[in-house]
């Protein structure tokens, strides 16, 4: 049987990552955070700093800006259990570093079909609001889009948050 995957969604400062934090911690497993933020300027440093804070001692941390299916493979292992933190910034960085998109797609899902230990997925939701008025925009929520109902269709769990409340939108708390 799959580990089970769980992906949560909602937009941002909505709880999603609160949320994902408090299931991963009841799952009572060594827990590893898997950060794809970088900290390109003294805010992005100050928010991934205030986050390291949230969530207290006991996660090892590892950074995986680009290379998010290799830390799954490495990390998502028995008596663990993994939350990464999250697509979308992922999915920035690899637009940005203009790396084949279908291609890392792929070795993610890969990844997760491998894992061996219970997986939250963070992302934001996106595609809620106006259409973006420039072309990198547009193709990055279209990307997160397909993402989302990529991952969507191969979770156990898939939770929206809105307000620091969950919505189940398959599977169970």
């Amino acid at each position: 049987m799959p580990a089970p995957l769980t992906l949560v969604l909602g937009g941002a400062r909505s709880g999603k990552s609160r949320h994902a934090e408090a299931l991963v911690t009841a799952t009572g497993l060594a827990r590893i955070y898997v950060a794809t933020a970088q900290a390109w300027d003294d805010e992005m440093a100050a928010r991934i700093a205030r986050h390291r804070a949230d969530r207290g001692d006991g996660w090892m941390t590892v950074d995986a800006p680009l290379n998010l299916a290799d830390a799954i493979t490495l990390h998502a292992r028995r008596g663990h259990a993994v939350l990464v933190d999250c697509l979308t910034l992922w999915l920035t960085n690899v637009m940005l570093a203009e790396q084949d998109i279908e291609t890392e797609f792929a070795a993610l899902e890969m990844a997760l079909a491998k894992a061996d230990a219970p997986v939250m997925l963070v992302s934001n939701e996106v595609g809620l609001g106006i259409v973006p008025d420039n072309r990198l925009a547009r193709a990055f929520r279209d990307h997160a889009g397909r993402l989302h109902q990529r991952l969507a269709q191969k979770a156990t769990n898939v939770h929206f948050i809105a307000a620091g409340l969950p919505l189940v939108l398959k599977g169970t708390l």
